[in-house]
Protein backbone atom coordinates (compact mmCIF):
# COMPACT_ATOMS: atom_id res chain seq x y z
CA UNK A 1 0.00 0.00 0.00
CA UNK A 2 1.89 3.55 -1.05
CA UNK A 3 2.43 5.37 2.09
CA UNK A 4 0.33 9.08 2.44
CA UNK A 5 1.84 12.31 1.61
CA UNK A 6 0.97 15.15 4.14
CA UNK A 7 0.35 19.02 4.44
CA UNK A 8 0.49 21.42 7.57
CA UNK A 9 -1.41 23.68 7.79
CA UNK A 10 0.19 25.36 11.09
CA UNK A 11 3.73 24.31 11.77
CA UNK A 12 3.50 25.52 15.47
CA UNK A 13 3.18 23.36 18.81
CA UNK A 14 0.86 20.25 17.58
CA UNK A 15 1.59 21.25 13.71
CA UNK A 16 5.37 21.00 14.10
CA UNK A 17 5.58 18.13 15.63
CA UNK A 18 3.37 16.02 14.26
CA UNK A 19 4.58 17.05 10.77
CA UNK A 20 7.90 16.83 12.02
CA UNK A 21 7.83 13.28 13.49
CA UNK A 22 6.20 12.31 10.25
CA UNK A 23 8.75 14.31 8.18
CA UNK A 24 11.38 12.52 10.20
CA UNK A 25 9.89 8.66 9.88
CA UNK A 26 10.42 9.63 6.32
CA UNK A 27 6.88 10.27 4.94
CA UNK A 28 6.72 13.30 2.14
CA UNK A 29 5.32 16.45 4.47
CA UNK A 30 4.50 20.10 3.20
CA UNK A 31 4.50 22.56 5.55
CA UNK A 32 2.94 25.98 5.33
CA UNK A 33 4.58 28.91 7.28
CA UNK A 34 4.11 32.64 7.89
CA UNK A 35 6.53 34.01 9.89
CA UNK A 36 9.04 31.49 10.38
CA UNK A 37 9.27 30.82 6.58
CA UNK A 38 12.76 31.69 6.18
CA UNK A 39 14.34 30.80 9.59
CA UNK A 40 12.66 26.90 8.91
CA UNK A 41 14.16 27.27 5.07
CA UNK A 42 17.57 28.45 6.26
CA UNK A 43 18.17 26.33 9.65
CA UNK A 44 15.57 23.47 9.72
CA UNK A 45 12.61 22.35 12.21
CA UNK A 46 13.58 21.24 15.76
CA UNK A 47 11.88 19.42 18.20
CA UNK A 48 12.71 19.05 21.91
CA UNK A 49 10.61 15.98 22.67
CA UNK A 50 10.53 12.56 25.43
CA UNK A 51 10.48 10.82 22.14
CA UNK A 52 13.68 11.91 21.29
CA UNK A 53 15.16 15.49 20.55
CA UNK A 54 16.12 15.54 16.49
CA UNK A 55 16.66 18.51 14.14
CA UNK A 56 15.48 18.33 10.25
CA UNK A 57 17.59 20.76 8.55
CA UNK A 58 15.73 20.42 5.67
CA UNK A 59 12.01 20.32 4.99
CA UNK A 60 9.30 21.40 2.53
CA UNK A 61 8.35 24.68 3.15
CA UNK A 62 5.77 26.62 1.77
CA UNK A 63 4.98 30.49 2.51
CA UNK A 64 1.66 30.16 -0.08
CA UNK A 65 -0.99 27.17 -0.14
CA UNK A 66 -0.69 27.20 -4.01
CA UNK A 67 2.94 25.88 -3.93
CA UNK A 68 2.26 22.70 -2.33
CA UNK A 69 1.93 19.62 -4.31
CA UNK A 70 -1.37 17.47 -4.56
CA UNK A 71 -1.16 15.39 -1.38
CA UNK A 72 -3.03 12.57 0.57
CA UNK A 73 -3.58 13.79 3.67
CA UNK A 74 -4.39 18.00 4.49
CA UNK A 75 -3.70 18.39 8.13
CA UNK A 76 -5.51 21.89 9.46
CA UNK A 77 -3.63 22.17 12.26
CA UNK A 78 -3.86 26.10 12.96
CA UNK A 79 -6.05 27.71 16.26
CA UNK A 80 -9.38 27.97 15.10
CA UNK A 81 -9.31 31.96 15.57
CA UNK A 82 -7.56 31.71 12.28
CA UNK A 83 -10.17 29.49 10.55
CA UNK A 84 -11.23 32.79 8.03
CA UNK A 85 -8.48 31.49 5.97
CA UNK A 86 -9.93 28.41 5.10
CA UNK A 87 -12.40 29.04 2.38
CA UNK A 88 -9.63 30.77 0.64
CA UNK A 89 -7.11 28.59 0.67
CA UNK A 90 -8.11 25.05 0.77
CA UNK A 91 -9.78 25.25 -2.87
CA UNK A 92 -5.97 25.23 -3.91
CA UNK A 93 -5.47 21.52 -1.84
CA UNK A 94 -8.59 19.74 -3.13
CA UNK A 95 -9.13 16.68 -4.96
CA UNK A 96 -11.83 13.61 -4.86
CA UNK A 97 -9.10 11.95 -2.83
CA UNK A 98 -7.80 14.11 -0.96
CA UNK A 99 -8.54 13.71 3.03
CA UNK A 100 -8.48 16.78 5.53
CA UNK A 101 -7.96 15.56 8.76
CA UNK A 102 -9.10 19.05 11.51
CA UNK A 103 -6.89 18.54 14.54
CA UNK A 104 -8.33 21.87 16.41
CA UNK A 105 -9.79 22.29 19.85
CA UNK A 106 -13.61 22.85 20.22
CA UNK A 107 -17.23 21.56 19.07
CA UNK A 108 -18.10 21.26 16.03
CA UNK A 109 -15.03 22.64 14.83
CA UNK A 110 -14.78 20.32 11.79
CA UNK A 111 -17.88 22.57 10.06
CA UNK A 112 -15.69 24.68 8.91
CA UNK A 113 -13.46 22.48 6.73
CA UNK A 114 -17.01 20.43 5.69
CA UNK A 115 -18.21 23.48 3.93
CA UNK A 116 -15.66 24.33 1.64
CA UNK A 117 -14.54 20.61 0.80
CA UNK A 118 -17.38 19.00 1.59
CA UNK A 119 -18.29 16.53 4.87
CA UNK A 120 -17.00 13.37 3.33
CA UNK A 121 -13.78 14.39 2.96
CA UNK A 122 -12.92 15.57 6.54
CA UNK A 123 -11.97 13.47 9.50
CA UNK A 124 -11.23 15.24 12.66
CA UNK A 125 -9.25 14.31 15.93
CA UNK A 126 -8.55 15.77 19.51
CA UNK A 127 -5.00 15.69 20.66
CA UNK A 128 -4.23 15.01 23.84
CA UNK A 129 -0.88 16.63 23.85
CA UNK A 130 1.65 19.17 26.06
CA UNK A 131 3.38 21.10 23.42
CA UNK A 132 4.58 25.32 22.71
CA UNK A 133 6.30 26.59 20.21
CA UNK A 134 9.10 28.27 22.15
CA UNK A 135 10.73 30.07 19.39
CA UNK A 136 10.78 29.82 15.11
CA UNK A 137 10.53 26.45 13.90
CA UNK A 138 11.48 25.19 17.68
CA UNK A 139 8.75 23.13 19.21
CA UNK A 140 9.61 21.68 23.27
CA UNK A 141 6.88 18.70 23.35
CA UNK A 142 6.51 18.49 27.12
CA UNK A 143 4.30 15.34 28.02
CA UNK A 144 1.64 13.27 26.52
CA UNK A 145 0.77 13.03 22.48
CA UNK A 146 -1.99 11.23 22.03
CA UNK A 147 -3.79 11.91 18.90
CA UNK A 148 -7.86 9.89 19.03
CA UNK A 149 -9.67 10.87 15.63
CA UNK A 150 -12.97 9.83 13.24
CA UNK A 151 -14.77 10.64 10.53
CA UNK A 152 -16.75 13.54 10.53
CA UNK A 153 -19.90 12.74 7.83
CA UNK A 154 -22.20 11.48 9.35
CA UNK A 155 -22.39 8.72 6.74
CA UNK A 156 -19.73 7.11 8.44
CA UNK A 157 -21.43 6.84 11.71
CA UNK A 158 -19.97 4.20 13.48
CA UNK A 159 -17.03 3.10 11.44
CA UNK A 160 -13.37 3.02 11.29
CA UNK A 161 -13.08 3.82 7.49
CA UNK A 162 -10.12 1.92 6.02
CA UNK A 163 -8.37 5.79 5.45
CA UNK A 164 -8.52 6.42 8.76
CA UNK A 165 -6.96 2.72 10.18
CA UNK A 166 -4.22 3.84 6.97
CA UNK A 167 -3.36 7.45 8.65
CA UNK A 168 -3.61 5.71 12.24
CA UNK A 169 -1.12 3.12 11.30
CA UNK A 170 1.08 5.80 9.64
CA UNK A 171 1.15 8.12 12.50
CA UNK A 172 2.20 5.16 14.72
CA UNK A 173 5.35 4.15 12.42
CA UNK A 174 6.26 7.99 13.50
CA UNK A 175 6.39 7.05 16.92
CA UNK A 176 2.77 9.28 17.31
CA UNK A 177 0.19 7.15 19.59
CA UNK A 178 -2.76 7.73 17.42
CA UNK A 179 -5.97 5.80 17.58
CA UNK A 180 -9.11 5.80 15.20
CA UNK A 181 -12.77 6.13 17.15
CA UNK A 182 -15.93 5.22 15.40
CA UNK A 183 -17.23 7.80 17.33
CA UNK A 184 -15.74 11.52 16.71
CA UNK A 185 -18.15 13.53 18.87
CA UNK A 186 -17.59 11.53 22.11
CA UNK A 187 -14.00 12.09 21.66
CA UNK A 188 -15.12 15.58 21.40
CA UNK A 189 -17.05 16.21 24.70
CA UNK A 190 -14.37 13.93 26.28
CA UNK A 191 -11.59 16.23 25.25
CA UNK A 192 -13.80 19.38 26.41
CA UNK A 193 -14.06 18.26 29.41
CA UNK A 194 -10.50 19.20 29.74
CA UNK A 195 -10.36 21.87 27.67
CA UNK A 196 -12.96 23.52 29.45
CA UNK A 197 -11.75 23.89 33.16
CA UNK A 198 -7.96 24.21 32.25
CA UNK A 199 -7.82 26.31 29.20
CA UNK A 200 -10.40 28.45 30.85
CA UNK A 201 -9.43 28.60 34.49
CA UNK A 202 -5.45 28.76 33.29
CA UNK A 203 -6.84 32.46 31.39
CA UNK A 204 -9.13 33.72 34.66
CA UNK A 205 -6.92 32.84 37.20
CA UNK A 206 -3.28 33.07 35.53
CA UNK A 207 -2.44 29.98 36.50
CA UNK A 208 -0.92 26.84 35.28
CA UNK A 209 -2.18 22.99 35.61
CA UNK A 210 -0.20 22.86 38.85
CA UNK A 211 -1.28 25.69 40.29
CA UNK A 212 -5.20 25.00 39.45
CA UNK A 213 -4.90 21.63 40.78
CA UNK A 214 -2.53 22.36 43.68
CA UNK A 215 -5.35 24.64 45.34
CA UNK A 216 -8.88 23.25 47.09
CA UNK A 217 -10.91 26.36 45.77
CA UNK A 218 -9.23 26.42 42.01
CA UNK A 219 -8.97 22.47 41.85
CA UNK A 220 -12.94 22.24 43.16
CA UNK A 221 -14.09 24.78 40.69
CA UNK A 222 -12.43 22.43 38.14
CA UNK A 223 -13.73 19.65 38.67
CA UNK A 224 -17.30 21.11 39.09
CA UNK A 225 -16.64 21.97 35.25
CA UNK A 226 -15.35 18.85 34.11
CA UNK A 227 -19.04 17.14 35.59
CA UNK A 228 -20.76 19.99 34.28
CA UNK A 229 -19.30 19.30 30.82
CA UNK A 230 -20.51 15.67 31.30
CA UNK A 231 -24.31 16.55 32.52
CA UNK A 232 -23.87 18.29 29.27
CA UNK A 233 -22.80 15.59 26.93
CA UNK A 234 -25.41 12.90 28.44
CA UNK A 235 -28.08 15.62 27.49
CA UNK A 236 -26.51 15.31 23.72
CA UNK A 237 -26.78 11.96 23.91
CA UNK A 238 -23.00 10.81 24.67
CA UNK A 239 -22.24 8.57 27.37
CA UNK A 240 -19.09 9.45 29.17
CA UNK A 241 -18.23 7.01 32.17
CA UNK A 242 -17.94 8.40 36.02
CA UNK A 243 -14.90 6.91 36.26
CA UNK A 244 -13.82 9.59 33.54
CA UNK A 245 -14.46 12.90 35.49
CA UNK A 246 -11.66 10.86 38.39
CA UNK A 247 -9.37 10.02 35.81
CA UNK A 248 -9.60 13.50 34.15
CA UNK A 249 -8.22 15.03 37.44
CA UNK A 250 -6.17 12.48 38.52
CA UNK A 251 -3.84 12.43 35.39
CA UNK A 252 -3.83 16.48 35.31
CA UNK A 253 -2.86 16.44 38.60
CA UNK A 254 0.38 13.93 37.78
CA UNK A 255 1.51 15.62 34.60
CA UNK A 256 3.98 18.23 34.08
CA UNK A 257 3.42 21.96 35.02
CA UNK A 258 1.92 22.76 32.03
CA UNK A 259 0.77 26.75 30.68
CA UNK A 260 -2.20 25.87 28.78
CA UNK A 261 -2.21 27.08 24.86
CA UNK A 262 -4.58 29.59 26.08
CA UNK A 263 -2.73 31.00 29.04
CA UNK A 264 -0.22 31.24 26.48
CA UNK A 265 -1.90 33.21 23.88
CA UNK A 266 -3.51 35.36 26.80
CA UNK A 267 0.23 36.20 28.04
CA UNK A 268 0.80 36.86 24.36
CA UNK A 269 -1.99 39.41 23.86
CA UNK A 270 -3.44 36.90 21.00
CA UNK A 271 -6.72 36.30 20.56
CA UNK A 272 -8.35 32.99 22.23
CA UNK A 273 -10.70 30.50 20.86
CA UNK A 274 -13.00 31.13 23.34
CA UNK A 275 -15.91 30.33 20.71
CA UNK A 276 -14.76 26.83 19.15
CA UNK A 277 -14.01 25.78 23.06
CA UNK A 278 -16.54 27.16 25.60
CA UNK A 279 -19.18 29.09 23.11
CA UNK A 280 -19.99 26.34 20.54
CA UNK A 281 -20.58 23.74 23.23
CA UNK A 282 -22.64 26.05 25.22
CA UNK A 283 -24.89 26.31 22.73
CA UNK A 284 -25.44 23.01 22.07
CA UNK A 285 -26.07 22.75 25.80
CA UNK A 286 -28.57 25.68 25.49
CA UNK A 287 -30.36 24.09 22.27
CA UNK A 288 -30.87 21.26 24.58
CA UNK A 289 -32.89 22.73 26.93
CA UNK A 290 -29.32 22.12 30.05
CA UNK A 291 -28.27 25.23 31.87
CA UNK A 292 -24.69 25.15 31.75
CA UNK A 293 -24.21 27.60 34.69
CA UNK A 294 -20.62 27.66 35.16
CA UNK A 295 -19.68 27.20 31.47
CA UNK A 296 -22.05 30.21 30.89
CA UNK A 297 -19.91 32.37 33.33
CA UNK A 298 -16.90 31.15 32.28
CA UNK A 299 -17.26 31.90 28.74
CA UNK A 300 -18.87 35.57 29.50
CA UNK A 301 -15.28 36.36 31.55
CA UNK A 302 -13.08 35.03 28.38
CA UNK A 303 -15.38 36.92 25.94
CA UNK A 304 -14.81 39.72 27.99
CA UNK A 305 -11.29 39.77 27.63
CA UNK A 306 -11.02 38.93 24.44
CA UNK A 307 -13.34 42.24 23.46
CA UNK A 308 -11.22 44.20 25.28
CA UNK A 309 -8.30 43.56 23.74
CA UNK A 310 -9.98 44.09 20.46
CA UNK A 311 -11.85 47.39 21.24
CA UNK A 312 -10.46 50.62 21.32
CA UNK A 313 -9.30 52.04 25.09
CA UNK A 314 -12.14 54.23 26.58
CA UNK A 315 -10.60 56.68 29.20
CA UNK A 316 -12.48 55.40 32.85
CA UNK A 317 -14.90 57.74 34.42
CA UNK A 318 -14.48 56.31 38.21
CA UNK A 319 -13.64 59.10 40.58
CA UNK A 320 -10.13 58.54 42.46
CA UNK A 321 -12.09 58.54 45.41
CA UNK A 322 -14.77 56.10 45.03
CA UNK A 323 -14.76 53.10 46.84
Amino acid sequence: MKSHSYAILGTGALGGLYGGLLAKAGFEVHFLLNSDFEHVRAHGLRVDSPLGDFVLPQVNVHRWVNTIPRVDVVIVAWKTTANGQLAELLPALVNKDTVFLVLQNGWDIEIETADVVGADQVLGGCCFLCSNKIGPGHIHHLDYGRIIFGEYSQQFAGEITPRAEQIAAEFRSAKIDMTASPDLRNTRWRKLMWNIPFNGLSVVLNAATDEIMGNPFSAALAETLVREVRQAAHRYGTEIEESFVDKMLSDTQRMVPYASSMLIDYRSGREMEVEAIFGNPLRTAERLGFDAVNLRMLYRQLSFINDRRTRPAKQSSIGENCQ
